[in-house]
Parts: structure tokens; sequence; C-alpha cells
């Protein structure tokens, strides 16, 4: 006997997430949500750029790549900050599986961008996300 897929059965949602700044869906005065592998792209975004000490009653939480950004760009500083990146995802964001961390660093403004390649546990499709972080003044 065949399965019937209804609009209920055919998409589910295994991982969701509220946007960072609780926005109502337009129309249904709901608060939105990130689903699947935006909202794991959204939460390794945020835990990149937090760093630590910066919330409250999690100390460890955070990969502090934001202090890099006034040494000097070697390959020893991109190797610590690769290792920062993979340290602060295994142990914060079970939902992915870590493919690769690729760190650049531009000299000439103080910039950091991070990309990062993974998939979402239950899904074989890889995904990635580019995050550019620079010095503010």
């Amino acid at each position: 006997m065949a399965e019937t897929i209804t609009p209920r059965t055919r998409f589910e949602a295994v991982y969701s997430d509220f946007h960072k700044d609780l926005a109502p869906i337009p129309g249904r005065g709901d608060i939105a949500r990130r689903l699947n592998e935006n909202a794991v792209r959204e939460s390794i975004k945020n835990l990149i750029l937090t760093d630590r000490g910066e919330r409250l009653f999690q100390p460890n939480l955070g990969s502090d790549i934001r202090a890099s950004l006034f040494e000097n760009v070697t390959p020893t500083t991109i190797i610590l900050l690769k290792d920062k990146v993979r340290e602060v995802l295994n142990a914060y964001e079970p939902r992915c599986n870590l493919l690769d961390v690729e760190v650049l660093g531009d000299i000439d403004t103080n910039a950091i961008t991070v990309n990062v390649v993974f998939n979402v546990i239950n899904s074989e499709a890889p995904q990635s996300i580019s995050i550019g972080i620079d010095r503010v003044r």
C-alpha cells in the first residue's frame, strides 16, 4: 500500500531557530523561523562572530576571532584561527558535520574572511558560508 503524501508530511523541518531580530511573519503575527540548513548556517555565523565572555553564563562560548584583526596575518595566525573556528563549531554546533574551514587574511585592510563548508546531519548536500570580518574604528 502506497503512503499518501500530504503537504504536511512532504516537508518536515528537522531543525528550526528563531530569526535573531524576532521578526514576525507578515499578516500572521507569529515569530518567523529559520529552517534546516538556514538555521544551522545562522548558528554557525553567530558562533564565529561571538567573542568569549560576551554571553552571560556561557563564558567559553565564542571564537574570539575579532581579537586577531589587529595582529599581523601570518601562516601561524591563519592556523590558529582555523583551530579556533573548528573548536567552537565542534563544541557548540552538533547539527553540522564540519567538512572544511578556510581562513583568508587581507594584510592591507586588516580583514579576515572565514569560509566554512559543512553538511547538516541527516543531509548529504554540502553547504557553505562565507563570513567577512573587518576592523571597525
